[in-house]
């Protein structure tokens, strides 16, 4: 008998009996990290023999904390839950899948969702609307008008696949919705025996931030939507017994100091340290007085750390939040019984507690937390509030050009009235994002903040963007229950909608005076915001630097008006009898807080809330639904087109080809993010993708983003690497200026030329592609596009000193080979320019089973000339390896889909 059968166990919770797969009494489970035990449940449980057995159980139980990770186990999520900008893209690709399957002569049911797959409608709303009564219900009609056809789709897509559900639009964010209802940390199913499997839940998502479920002990991150859809479809996803980093947490959080504070900070440490590809865990005995919320925004923020994980086990502050947010009794009772039988209980005092051992160490003292931002284009770039003035004042030059206007330059509203508008201005403050607004004691900071401002008079400059983006609709209801929507409202606070918003790129178009004076005068303003990415050009066209804070100083910021400016030393206003206040006269205590919040949030406000979380407002229900397996795919829409992977696709893979002759089409530097490389945000009529919507008779007001046509391949395409902060150093390298945005140098036409547009002469010549960049490549969202794009450009391989975890499993996952150079060389060292043309051999020898350590590349350069090294393959696992010989991850599926 193999081991998944020998460790079947009987668990009764209240009465009730549960099957289970017992891990407590295996060999060397006691000193395992939380998170690898939930890795051998997760193994036994789904022992089959083949592509897991009981010898990756068995080593995965011998773990060696100090090794280098090698070995590669199969990890079997529970769920996976969708945003729609990632989700959409899903749906395209499993409804072009049917399709393939029934041109291939199988039964298109079968492709169909294996595991419960959740979307939650989040990243579509943009505040178009703001500093008005009913900004929320405004931007709601906005909304379904521009992706009323997106909507469409997914409907037909939540009748036609089973194990599949929608959160329509207005409901929250996705992070937020997770952790406070889609999320069960032990799930339940009725077996073909008829008795009742207890197990783990465990969720991959489509955005990265999906580890805020860390907090609850669920073990999860963020995957691209192919790796996510593969999961859908019952694959396991592949991946290596990670290092641990165990961080222990003591002490408590002073006066003035906020949970936004505490992971800037910890995100500020872990990435000094280098955590990426590693798991993260807090243990010790202090975390037992970190409350949930707070380890939600920890997990929340693992990406930024570049950890895969950023985790908590299962303790009584778990328990007391799942009744907190509605949770039945039963199913609380579940948990606790299930963690304790299981040794995944996590209170340090328990007399059976055993602490585990952990790759490397590492501590924090709560008590040493100050005040912080992070910016103003980087979230581990932390700056002590106490030393921001300086430091923007510092930063500020580097942003200024010769054409630059230095003096205050006069603007003239009538929205806002006149003003004068200056560099380092505040254009945006928004208080958004899944980091933050699932956090109780930072929302009621923020209300308090506003209601003692109100109090004295103050309000935001005029130049200033205000919005409030909730994560649920609770965070609204105990706002309001509180009476302080009413001061939040009073400085412009007023609700814009339930989403993402501005952490996504959807702030909405500045006043079009403001705008044009930014523009027209060359100005440097900037965003601050509640959120976890402030990436070059993520958060608005018209803005330079971007910089995270708490709520509450989000709301600072906003009265102050400007980024240089001293909290300490400077007034943000005066009250009515003249005397200058300062924000220490506005800031809440902790204990005002506190109470606040024990005296507001309520289990009532969540099972209100979530009572009739799929059915949607009448906008949702009143939509025309279309029926059947197969969607009918319109070929005049500009939203939802029938994508092109599957096209000419055999039953059987061809084999896999060395590259010859290739070009280089972009030439990077380091820190190129996937926010860089994948569309996002809005696009000028003057773009590629601008430039095909009006062909069709779009108009530019009707473009919407590009998050809302994700599922049009073709408008996805012309957006990748056309990021306006991208610098193309190819472009330097063939004597011309480096105009940043989507702009490469045309070989084929020996003139520069945006990248979309070279791509297709380079297909017409047959000539593959390829990319050269420098360290820490595809850091930033898992965004599938960025992969997607970078393929459908023709790309063939992606060579760089270094990968993130998640962008290179996506370029894998579509069939693009990742190189790095030899270590300690770079393009620079090796003396390429990107002039070259390039051939890269040993490719093929993937066909015979074997994945080359190395394969040799060899520049040409125009004079001849040589230069040669032995790259790096970073294809780092066999399955990897069979993603890679199918041409990617979905076609290795849908053909082992079909052979069943």
């Amino acid at each position: 008998m193999s081991i998944h059968d020998d460790q079947l166990a009987r668990l009764n919770v209240a009465g009730k009996d549960f099957d289970y797969y017992s891990i407590a009494d295996l060999p060397g489970i006691d000193h395992l990290p939380y998170s690898l035990k939930v890795l051998v449940e997760n193994l036994v449980r789904n022992i089959d023999g083949a592509n897991i057995t009981d010898d990756h159980v068995k080593a995965l139980l011998d773990w060696d904390p100090d090794a280098e990770p090698s070995h590669e186990i199969q990890f079997t999520p529970s769920r996976v839950v969708m945003q729609d900008f990632t989700g959409v893209p899903c749906i395209v690709d499993l409804a072009t899948m049917r399709d393939a399957v029934k041109q291939l002569g199988g039964d298109p049911e079968v492709i169909n969702p294996q595991v419960q797959s959740d979307m939650v409608i989040d990243h579509s709303v943009q505040i178009d609307k703001y500093g008005i009564a009913d900004a929320v219900q405004q931007n709601m009609d906005i909304e379904y008008q521009r992706n009323g056809e997106r909507y469409q789709f997914l409907r037909w897509g939540q009748q036609a696949f089973r194990n599949f559900r929608v959160v329509p639009p207005g409901t929250g964010i996705i992070h937020q919705v997770n952790i406070e209802y889609l999320a069960k940390v032990i799930m339940s199913k009725v077996e073909e025996n008829g008795n009742t499997l207890a197990y783990l839940d465990s969720c991959v998502g489509t955005d990265s931030h999906t580890t805020t479920e860390n907090g609850l002990g669920v073990l999860g991150w963020g995957v691209g939507g192919i790796e996510a859809e593969a999961a859908m479809l019952g694959q396991p996803i592949s991946m290596l017994v990670p290092r641990v980093v165990g961080f222990k947490l003591t002490g408590s959080i002073p006066e003035g100091v906020t949970a936004t504070d505490v992971v800037l900070t910890i995100t500020d440490m872990l990435r000094q340290h280098g955590v990426v590809g590693k798991f993260v865990e807090f243990y010790g005995e202090g975390i037992a007085s970190v409350p949930l919320a707070n380890r939600a925004t920890i997990g929340n923020m693992s990406p930024e750390f570049g950890s895969t994980c950023g985790i908590f086990p299962i303790d009584d502050v778990t328990l007391d939040y799942l009744r907190l947010t509605g949770r039945s009794e039963e199913q609380v009772a579940l948990v606790e019984a299930y963690a304790k039988a299981n040794k995944l209980w996590g209170d340090a005092k328990d007399p059976n507690y055993v602490e585990p051992r952990y790759s490397e160490y590492m501590e924090l003292d709560l008590g040493d937390v100050v005040p912080s931002i992070a910016g103003p284009k980087r979230p581990q770039d932390r700056i002590k509030l106490s030393e921001a003035k300086k430091t923007f004042e510092e930063t500020l030059p580097a942003y200024e050009t010769e054409k630059t206007v230095k003096e205050p330059v006069p603007v003239s509203t009538s929205f806002r009235g006149d003003f004068e508008l200056d560099n380092g201005d505040v254009a945006i403050a928004s208080i958004t994002s899944c980091t933050n607004t699932s956090n109780p004691s930072v929302m009621i900071a923020a209300g308090l903040i506003a209601r003692n401002a109100h109090a004295k008079g103050l309000k935001p400059k005029p130049w200033v963007k205000t919005s409030l983006a909730p994560g649920s609709q609770v965070v609204a209801d105990y706002l309001k229950a509180a009476g302080l929507q009413d001061d939040l409202d009073a400085l412009g606070y007023q609700l814009v909608g339930f989403g993402c918003a501005t952490c996504i790129g959807n702030s909405g178009p500045l006043l079009p005076e403001i705008s044009e004076a930014i523009n027209a005068n060359d100005m440097t303003v900037t965003a601050v915001l509640s959120g976890n990415r402030n990436f070059e050009g993520r958060i608005s066209p018209d803005v330079k630097m971007n910089y995270l804070a708490s709520p509450p100083l989000v709301i600072a910021y906003a009265l102050a008006g400007t980024m240089d400016f001293d909290f300490a030393t400077q007034p943000l206003g005066t009250d009515a009898d003249g005397n200058d206040v300062y924000l220490k006269d506005i800031w809440p205590t902790n204990e005002e807080v506190e109470a606040v919040v024990s005296g507001t949030v309520n289990r009532e406000m969540f099972l209100k809330d979530y009572a009739s979380v799929f059915e949607g407002d009448r906008r949702w229900k009143g939509l025309d639904v279309p029926e059947g397996e197969l969607f009918a795919w319109d070929p005049k829409s500009t939203y939802v087109r029938k994508q092109t992977f599957f096209d000419g696709m055999n039953a059987t893979p061809d084999p896999v080809k060395d590259i010859h002759g290739a070009r280089v089409l972009a030439l990077l530097g380091d820190s190129v993010t996937t926010d860089h490389i994948s569309p996002a945000g809005a696009f000028k009529a003057s773009s590629p993708a601008g430039k095909y919507l009006t062909e069709r008779g779009v108009q530019p007001k009707n473009f919407n983003s590009y998050g809302s046509r994700r599922g049009n391949h073709e408008i996805m395409v012309r957006g990748t690497f056309g990021n306006i902060r991208l610098r193309n150093l190819l472009l330097a390298s063939t004597g011309n200026e480096v105009t940043p945005g989507g702009f490469t140098y045309d070989f084929t036409t020996g003139k520069p030329s945006t990248i979309f547009d070279a791509s297709l002469n380079y297909k017409a010549a047959n000539t593959p592609l390829v990319v050269l960049a420098g360290k820490e490549y595809g850091t930033g969202s898992s965004r599938d596009w960025a992969a997607k794009g970078t393929l459908m450009l023709g790309v063939k391989a992606v060579i760089t000193r270094s990968f993130e975890r998640i962008h290179r499993s996506n370029l894998i996952g579509m069939g693009v080979l990742p190189l790095q150079f030899p270590e300690d060389e770079s393009y620079e060292s090796l003396g390429l320019d990107g002039t070259e043309t390039y051939d890269i051999a040993g490719i093929e020898q993937l066909n015979a089973g074997e994945t080359p350590k190395t394969v040799k590349v060899t520049a040409t350069h125009a004079d001849g000339s040589v230069t040669e090294f032995d790259a790096v393959v970073r294809i780092d696992t066999p399955g990897e390896a069979d993603y890679y010989r199918n041409g990617g991850i979905l076609q290795y599926v849908l053909r082992n889909l079909m052979r069943k």
